[in-house]
């Protein structure tokens, strides 16, 4: 059976807006939405297929979970050659809830987390609901890790107590895959100072063909890495996650609450297995369509809005947008709107009927930036792309 045809080029504009999920609800039916990380692409067929028989059968109970982690574990040897044993997986709720709970084994209430801005939002929000301080350890002018900048804070995490490291893997939102070379170098910080490493590894599938998924617990033993197969195969709404132990931490796997092995959703459950097992042809698919998109999106920027900074990622489906030589400031959320847009975005969003999530949000490096889904068709980016232009003009 052939490769089957780019998801991203299947649904139409019409269909898309008939969806109910946020990215195509928060900004109303003029708008065009390229900002939360969600795919316009129908369900990979063996999802889809796994889906209906839970819903005929009426199989909509508890979950269980050992299917799922055996999927993953194959996947990962299958696809990075990573040897994962299921006694170092346990299922939780989603990416960021497994992130907390695994901050929460390496680390005490007060305790430093310490991120790599700009980075994904909820990387400052959910470790301080958890009691957590954060504090930034900013990304280089080039996108990638600051390791001058890394050591420094790693040097002052005795100030209130230990401190961990909370990676993203590939970064979001620059699109950074980090190399072997970048992760070894992290984990042999990481070990001088006492710092334990979360990663949160989300994007993992999502790898273009000049770079490479290196899995942080391939160079760091006393790590955490969290996984799902919600970001490649679409599944946001599906919730289910995995946290993998690095093999010398496996012990303290013992430690998670018990409650937490139950967050995951069973229909979740059942369609990231299915994911993982029998959707590699989609993905496939997919990263062909997506990688055509990147270059598109270059192409176009060059043509309607030649002072827009932009740097194809490495990884996502995610570019990360300068928008500084235009002249705009990030200001104050506006009033009575839900979802706030700050600078670029606030102005794309009312005068190109563009919706991009903003950058400010993302922490320092975010200023006068904005976020840019491409995961869509060629010809809703192309419309979106030159709304942008004429704005801009």
């Amino acid at each position: 059976m052939g490769q089957p045809k780019n998801p991203l080029e299947v649904l139409s504009l019409d269909q898309l807006r008939a969806r109910k999920s946020a990215k195509w609800r928060a900004f109303g039916d003029e708008a065009l939405p390229l900002w939360v990380a969600e795919m316009d692409t129908p369900l990979a067929e063996p999802v889809a297929a796994a889906l209906h028989e839970a819903i005929e059968l009426g199989d909509t109970g508890y979950p269980s979970s050992g299917p799922y982690i055996r999927a993953f574990c194959d996947f990962a040897k299958q696809h990075w050659g990573w040897t994962v044993s299921p006694s170092q997986v346990r299922p939780v709720r989603d990416v960021m809830s497994g992130a907390v709970e695994a901050l929460k084994l390496v680390g005490e209430i007060a305790d430093t987390v310490i991120v790599s801005s700009p980075v994904y939002p909820p990387f400052f929000k959910y470790p301080v609901s958890a009691g957590r301080r954060v504090v930034e350890a900013p990304l280089g002018p080039d996108g990638r890790l600051d390791f001058e900048m890394l050591e420094e804070s790693f040097n002052l995490r005795t100030t209130g107590g230990q401190a961990a490291y909370l990676l993203a893997n590939p970064h979001n939102p620059t699109g950074v895959a980090h190399t072997r070379e970048e992760l070894e170098k992290l984990a042999g910080l990481a070990a001088d100072y006492g710092i334990r490493v979360v990663a949160d590894e989300i994007h993992a599938p999502l790898v273009y063909s000049e770079a490479r998924f290196t899995p942080y617990l391939s160079v760091d033993p006393r790590g955490y890495a969290i996984h799902a197969a919600s970001k490649a195969w679409n599944l946001a709404g599906l919730k289910a996650g995995l946290m993998v132990a690095g093999e010398e931490a496996v012990d303290e796997l013992e430690n998670l609450p018990p409650e937490v092995p139950h967050g995951p959703t069973h229909l979740g459950v059942v369609a990231q297995t299915a994911a993982f097992t029998s959707g590699q042809p989609w993905l496939e698919s997919l990263l062909t369509g997506l990688d055509a998109n990147r270059k598109l999106l270059g192409e176009l920027l060059a043509k309607h809005a030649p002072e827009v900074k932009y740097t194809a990622p490495e990884a996502t489906y995610l570019a990360w947008l300068d928008f500084s030589a235009y002249g705009f400031t990030d200001d104050e959320p506006t009033p009575g709107v839900e979802t706030p847009v700050l600078g670029p975005a606030k102005h794309l969003l009312k005068k190109a009927g563009v919706a991009l999530t903003p950058g400010h949000p993302f922490g320092s490096g975010g200023e006068a930036h904005a976020r840019l889904n491409f995961a869509t068709s060629q010809s809703i980016l192309t419309e979106a792309v030159e709304r942008i232009g004429q704005s801009l003009r």
